[in-house]
């Protein structure tokens, strides 16, 4: 699957689009993460165990979009987007969107 945040593909010509694909996930933190993270505030520093959270969660989400295309019987992946929101004090849900289409190779 070609996956692109542009609007063209160098690997063939768009022949149909397919509508949006679209995957999500929602993480929570872990206390024991919490802790750390607090303890890195005072030090300063990246928050590597959040970091890794973040990460792990936009693969997921790109995976599941993956899987959404490949439902519609897409080819390509463009426009691809992330978004995070908030559904909870301390869960976020990243969602990861794009166009499916068809490629003429």
């Amino acid at each position: 699957m070609i996956i692109t945040t542009g609007i063209d593909v160098a690997e063939g010509e768009i022949v149909e689009t397919l509508g949006i694909a679209r995957g999500n996930t929602i993480r929570a933190k872990h206390v024991g993460t919490d802790i750390i993270a607090g303890l890195r505030n005072l030090v300063g520093g990246e928050v590597s165990e959040y970091t890794k959270l973040m990460a792990e969660a936009r693969e997921q989400a790109m995976d599941r979009m993956v899987r959404d295309a490949e439902r519609q019987g897409a080819d390509a992946i463009i426009g691809v987007n992330f978004t995070t929101s908030m559904i909870t004090q301390g869960a976020a849900e990243i969602l990861a969107y794009g166009t499916a289409v068809k490629l003429k190779r």
